[in-house]
């Protein structure tokens, strides 16, 4: 069966099940924006601001990060440097899939703003080029307009939804993004080198800024990745 998913750049079809993969996401991420919009507006902040976060910066985290530093009395100045330091592994994640962004600084830099975790987990999962970014642009876009959509709705809705925790929302992404980067442990080294993260990244939370464990965690890749590398090399 074909998807009707198709990305007009590329003139490639998504198959089904991908498609509806990336369309679940795509609904949860709506549903998240629906809680951070209603949020927003219930913490005092005007219906615009979540409105234009949403279109110019379009980072879950970073946002959610910066509306409660403010709600809770923070200044300007440490809400918008704990939303930057939440998004420093973009970097990393640009040396990822750079090469389906494109060679036009035009497409490199929309394609950057439509960088985020879900879209490069699952363009991280693909193994061929014109697949890659097939789905980066197709995953991207959607979640762009299901988060916006999403957060319009929440912040019209005032105090819709007031606590994510409470429906189980928290815990969705995690859930999501374990499932995308399931194929990619069959490595032994990739194994090592996550589960050598994960330790590093929930050690540090105990006495870290939030944002801070997740960069610690890349630590990994520098301790592990070549201890295996010169055992592969010892054994051939």
């Amino acid at each position: 069966m074909r998807s009707i998913w198709r990305t007009p750049r590329l003139g490639i079809s998504l198959d089904a099940a991908t498609a509806r993969d990336v369309a679940l996401v795509c609904v949860a991420v709506g549903v998240v924006g629906l809680s951070f919009g209603a949020i927003a507006v219930s913490s005092g902040f005007p219906l615009w601001m979540p409105l234009l976060m949403s279109v110019v910066v379009f980072a879950g985290a970073s946002q959610f990060t910066f509306v409660a530093i403010l709600a809770a009395g923070g200044g300007i100045f440490a809400a918008v440097a704990a939303g930057l330091l939440a998004n420093a592994r973009h970097i990393l994640f640009g040396f990822s899939i750079g090469d389906v962004l494109g060679k036009s600084l035009g497409w490199r830099l929309l394609g950057s703003h439509l960088m985020i975790d879900e879209s490069v987990a699952f363009t991280l999962a693909q193994d061929a080029p014109k697949m890659r970014r097939a789905i980066y642009w197709a995953c991207g876009a959607g979640l762009f307009v299901a988060w916006n959509v999403g957060v319009l709705a929440g912040s019209a809705g005032g105090t819709l939804i007031t606590d994510t925790d409470a429906f189980g929302l928290d815990a969705a992404f995690p859930a999501v993004l374990l499932a995308l980067i399931l194929p990619a442990m069959r490595e032994r080294a990739t194994r090592n080198a996550a589960l050598a993260g994960a330790v590093i990244a929930v050690g540090a939370s105990f006495f870290t800024p939030v944002g801070v464990p997740v960069l610690l965690a890349l630590a990994a890749l520098v301790l592990v990745v070549p201890i295996s590398g010169r055992r592969r090399a010892a054994t051939g």
